[in-house]
């Protein structure tokens, strides 16, 4: 299995619309092309900022890529994306003004391959 955090640091002015734009347009693309989310959080980062972060769930390394090419492919997507960025002031703005940090990174398991077998 293969594991991945995607988080991010967004102002809490832009909460809301951020995680609309997770459960109506992100996770159903993700889901439809393959991808399995564990779950989602959020919570308070500072006095300004909150942090959100998913963990989703692949076969392998490979299937993750495989995976990833197809939803950045997606035609419908790309559209359903750049038009909610320019709802919200175009992307350029909306990366300025509101993320602070968006990062994806590979989960690494604390427990021994022979411990989860038994």
């Amino acid at each position: 299995m293969f594991y991945r955090r995607k988080f991010y640091i967004i102002k809490n002015d832009f909460v809301e619309p951020f995680n609309r734009l997770f459960t109506e347009i992100n996770m159903p693309n993700q889901l439809k092309h393959g991808s399995r989310l564990i779950g989602r959080w959020m919570l308070p980062h500072n006095e300004t900022t909150t942090e959100i972060f998913a963990i989703w769930e692949y076969d392998s390394y490979e299937d993750y890529v495989s995976i990833e090419n197809h939803v950045r492919s997606d035609k419908e997507h790309l559209i359903r994306i750049q038009n909610w960025y320019e709802e919200h002031g175009g992307k350029e703005f909306v990366q300025k003004q509101y993320f602070v940090a968006a990062i994806n990174e590979k989960l690494y398991s604390t427990i021994d391959t022979a411990l989860k077998k038994s």
